[in-house]
């Protein structure tokens, strides 16, 4: 196949590349993380957490639906044409958070930056494990995922430091110009399509069309046990997830913690979570997917119901935030390396926007959720709900007969 040839080692290059672009698209909404919150109660005087969260509603179902349009488009117009787009659609985040007068533009900011998310990580995630082959794959997508978590680890701690002494909404619109500029040029100049790589390795399985969409997401989502297991795992992260990005800085604020207190605690998370995948995706080619999996699900609730234990205070509140990062970093690469490996090459994409369309619409679920609990029970009674479902879903996996390969 025109010289394509599978492996780390044989496609370091252009995967050493995509490594460090995944980390400016986690950079990018990283920005938020530890302030924009914030900016709603203060420069907009928002008095409900339900109108706060909206933005990260907004961020969830953009990027929940252009994942599931990833999947399918990757295989018909490119990879990479899909990378390019998806920064083209994160340049006007940085003038609509600067020049926004209403809550509800930065709000519209969030679903040009979750379609950002949406097509530049999934395409990223989707042409790292092209390039790797299967023995690898856990590796490939630790890699993947901790570029784009330490990045966005290092843009949380650098903007919620930053608005100690400078306003946060210049903070968060100054970094997305640069960091979107730049990786737009990388993705146009720099990367190459994988399509030749895909086309080698489906050549080992016989050669056919990739699954339709209707197809795909009754596969991913109800008909096959794995991946019906990995797609509410990770509806149930990102539900967790939405909450430590919403609402965990406004009780934390509430219980007196200063901007850099809840910028080393919004940073810690991601940075372990960054970190970590490194060695979790290389593991689970050794041991298997599913028992990390269930581990991971477990660490998270223990690290929510920490966070409620604590009553909001620093160190408490900094060990959950460790927990957290523990626990997702065993989760997250091993969930999409589960997906991949029960799938045949050519229906990858295709399988993988549908598990991604599920997790990240736990961003909005999880928001809602979160947003509402928060208005009607408080805050510590939000948390703990959340905590009972993400132990619930690591039970359910645990219940789960395992398939470890299409």
């Amino acid at each position: 196949m025109s010289g394509a040839r599978l492996g780390l080692r044989a496609n370091a290059a252009q995967f050493s590349l995509l490594v460090g672009l995944n980390a400016l698209v986690g950079a990018l909404v990283g920005l938020e993380r530890s302030v924009l919150p914030l900016v709603g109660k203060q420069d907009f005087d928002l008095a409900s957490d339900a109108a706060v969260l909206a933005f990260v509603v907004a961020f969830g179902a953009a990027k929940a639906v252009t994942n599931l349009g990833a999947g399918v488009l990757a295989d018909r117009i490119g990879r990479k044409r899909l990378l390019v787009l998806g920064w083209l659609l994160a340049l006007p985040v940085a003038p609509l958070v600067a020049l926004a007068p209403t809550w509800w533009l930065i709000v519209a900011a969030n679903i040009f930056l979750g379609a950002n998310q949406g097509l530049a990580w999934s395409m990223t995630v989707v042409m790292k494990i092209d390039l790797a082959g299967p023995a690898r794959r856990g590796l490939a997508l630790g890699l993947n995922e901790s570029a784009g978590y330490l990045g966005l680890a290092a843009t949380a701690f650098a903007s919620g430091a930053l608005a100690a002494s400078i306003a946060p909404r210049t903070v968060v619109w100054a970094g997305a110009l640069a960091i979107s500029l730049a990786g737009t040029l990388i993705a146009l100049v720099f990367v190459r399509d994988t399509a030749l790589h895909v086309a080698h390795e489906q050549a080992g399985h016989g050669e056919r069309k990739a699954l339709p969409l209707s197809a795909a997401f009754a596969k991913a989502s109800v008909r096959q046990p794995v991946l019906r297991a990995c797609s509410q795992a990770g509806l149930v992260n990102n539900l967790n997830d939405a909450l430590a990005w919403g609402l965990v800085p406004l009780y934390l604020a509430a219980h007196g913690a200063s901007a850099t207190r809840i910028a080393v605690i919004a940073a810690v998370y991601p940075a372990l979570w960054g970190v970590l995948q490194l060695v979790t995706g290389w593991l689970s080619d050794l041991v298997g997917r599913k028992p990390l999996i269930v581990l991971g699900m477990l660490v998270q609730a223990g690290a929510l119901a920490l966070l409620v234990a604590g009553g909001g205070a620093f160190l408490p509140s900094l060990a959950a935030a460790a927990l957290l990062g523990i626990g997702t970093a065993l989760v997250y690469p091993i969930l999409i390396a589960a997906v991949s490996d029960v799938v045949q090459p050519r229906d990858r994409a295709a399988v993988v926007g549908v598990y991604r369309f599920w997790r990240d619409t736990g961003f909005v679920l999880g928001a809602l959720l979160a947003g509402f609990a928060a208005d009607a029970l408080g805050s510590r009674a939000a948390i703990a709900l959340v905590a009972v479902l993400t132990a619930a879903s690591g039970l359910a996996v645990a219940a789960t007969r395992w398939q470890s390969s299409a």
